[in-house]
């Protein structure tokens, strides 16, 4: 490693940051969405993809000269996070491979992208409206780019999944634009929504006359899903240690569910509230919640004016939902204002999730809610590097982390359905690393992890369709709940350890939520001078890799 200037690493890290704003893929995820530049539009064409690893090879190249001080412990961490950015673009270029494997890959890019520009509420300005009209015109030009990139390689449980959400993807966006006309009145919008919905039809008809490319394998493989899980995401646990700490986990969950708690926990199918009761509600459990942090020490409250609220689902959004979770947590330009959950109209046969806010809007603020405030702590950390996402274990194990810390402060004593759910949810969150872990090695299909879901939760078919066809897609993103919230544990009883009658719960978890984006293993390392669990990723990263030369 050549001796470089330390200042390199702010500048690498400020340059690659602003390639990744324009170049990372629009996912179906709430918080890995990138709030992009105005004139930004998607490109998956050869010479992009070119463009890419030209760009991947020179950050790399960068990144490799940079030497840190020793004594500098959040240096090296701030140089290992970078390490661990890089390393998820090779594996969504070269190991997962979703831009030439997965047909849905270009549903995220080409109308995802436009759903998330619909999330934040009105007024449409002439800035987010131009935006708007300008990805709706791209939706021919990147559905054009998946049918070059995808030829020959797609895999046939993906195309399946992709033309079962396409059927009615054409007269959805219809719908929707119709409705947004309301809201934005721009003489563009209706010509540009035709053209992709025209597009989105013609993709759907193009998609079932292939062939798939001969294997219904969705399994990215041993060393692949080793790679992700030890050079992106850090976890310093081999996948079968994953399963075991997750299946300790799914037994804990069972035996607390057999457990007679404070409440009667018997969930009556009741009637559900309206939409105003049901808003009323979440607002008055919302200001519960910031008092019970401040009563029980728990949690700083961040200044300003910054609330998290249910509102109704527009009509423009409604058509669209199965594009994105439909949840607004803001964004770094958007750190004061209020945090949205859509929500749809209380009905007893609404999905899994959806129906436990309704009946309990705590349940949303225990985890959606968390992560809005956890992300806006961080989109406001004073070093750059840190207020991006990198991988979703450290984020959704404090979302975890955080259900379970409430139900055992008693924050859900006098909310049975909602300590039901809590619980119920703790299993969800175990099963989802057997289901994640055993697709990405071939071990399961997506319909057989879609019963084990919807038997073992259980849940509604739907939503477990719907859960395994996304992990299947996502390798990686299923354990993270589980293993983050183990890690988060682990990281909070070794510093408990350590400081004895001096640790401070709450400035613990200050900490945690501003740098809630940096996986714990480098936490660890910066917090308590421990490289255990980075140096035991290291050691079972794939043998030969040349990720290797990222390490140091």
């Amino acid at each position: 490693m050549d001796c470089a200037s330390t200042s390199a690493l702010p500048e690498l890290a400020a340059d690659f940051w602003a390639w990744r704003t324009r170049t990372q893929p629009d996912s179906y995820d709430d918080i890995t969405r990138v709030e992009r530049p105005p004139d930004w539009v998607a490109d998956w064409s050869p010479s992009a993809m070119r463009a890419r690893r030209e760009a991947h090879a020179g950050f790399a190249d960068r990144y490799r000269r940079i030497e840190v001080s020793d004594v500098d412990t959040s240096g090296l961490v701030d140089r290992r996070l970078l390490g661990s950015a890089l390393a998820r673009v090779r594996w969504e270029l070269d190991l997962a491979r979703a831009w030439q494997r997965d047909p849905s890959f270009y549903v995220d890019q080409s109308l995802g992208c436009v759903y998330n520009l619909l999330l934040e509420p009105p007024p449409f300005g002439t800035q987010r409206a131009d935006a708007v009209v300008r990805r709706l015109r791209n939706v021919p030009v990147v559905l054009a780019q998946a049918r070059e990139n995808l030829d020959g390689t797609i895999v046939g449980p993906f195309a399946r999944r992709t033309l079962t959400v396409l059927q009615q993807a054409d007269e959805q966006l219809r719908t929707a634009m119709a409705a947004l006309a309301v809201s934005l009145p721009d003489r563009r919008l209706p010509a540009a929504a035709e053209s992709a919905a025209r597009s989105v039809a013609g993709y759907r008809d193009w998609l079932a006359r292939q062939a798939p490319s001969g294997t219904d394998e969705v399994a990215v493989g041993a060393d692949a899903f080793a790679f992700f899980l030890h050079r992106v995401a850090l976890l310093p646990f081999p996948a079968d240690r994953l399963r075991t700490m997750a299946l300790q986990e799914r037994n804990r969950a069972v035996w607390a569910e057999t457990l007679p708690r404070r409440d009667d926990h018997t969930v009556a199918d009741g009637n559900l509230p309206g939409m105003a009761e049901l808003i009323a509600r979440q607002r008055d459990a919302e200001r519960d919640l910031r008092r019970f942090y401040l009563e029980h020490g728990v949690l700083s409250l961040p200044a300003g004016p910054r609330r998290y609220r249910m509102a109704p689902l527009p009509a423009y959004l409604e058509p669209l939902t199965w594009l994105g979770v439909p949840h607004d947590p803001g964004s770094p330009s958007r750190v004061d204002d209020d945090a949205i959950r859509y929500v749809r109209q209380p009905d007893p046969s609404l999905p899994y999730f959806d129906l436990a806010e309704i009946r309990t809007p705590l349940t949303g603020l225990a985890h959606e809610g968390v992560h809005a405030q956890q992300l806006a702590m961080s989109w406001q950390h004073g070093n750059p590097a840190r207020r991006r996402y990198y991988d979703s274990a450290p984020n959704e194990g404090i979302a975890l982390y955080h259900e379970e810390l409430l139900l055992n402060l008693g924050a859900f004593d006098g909310e049975p359905a909602g300590a039901a759910f809590v619980v119920n949810a703790m299993r969800l969150r175990a099963l989802r690393v057997e289901i994640d872990v055993a697709l990405a090695l071939g071990e399961l299909s997506l319909r057989e992890a879609a019963d084990v879901l919807a038997e073992s939760v259980p849940m509604d078919r739907a939503t477990a369709w719907q859960e395994a066809t996304f992990f299947a897609g996502n390798p990686g993103q299923g354990l993270s709940y589980q293993i983050g919230k183990l890690q988060v544990l682990d990281l909070l009883a070794a510093c408990a350890q350590r400081q004895g009658d001096d640790f401070d719960l709450k400035a613990f978890h200050d900490r945690l939520w501003r740098e809630g984006n940096v996986p714990i293993a480098l936490q660890r390392w910066e917090l308590l001078g421990l490289r255990d669990h980075l140096d035991r990723a290291d050691l079972l990263a794939p043998a030969g890799d040349a990720s290797r030369k990222l390490v140091s």
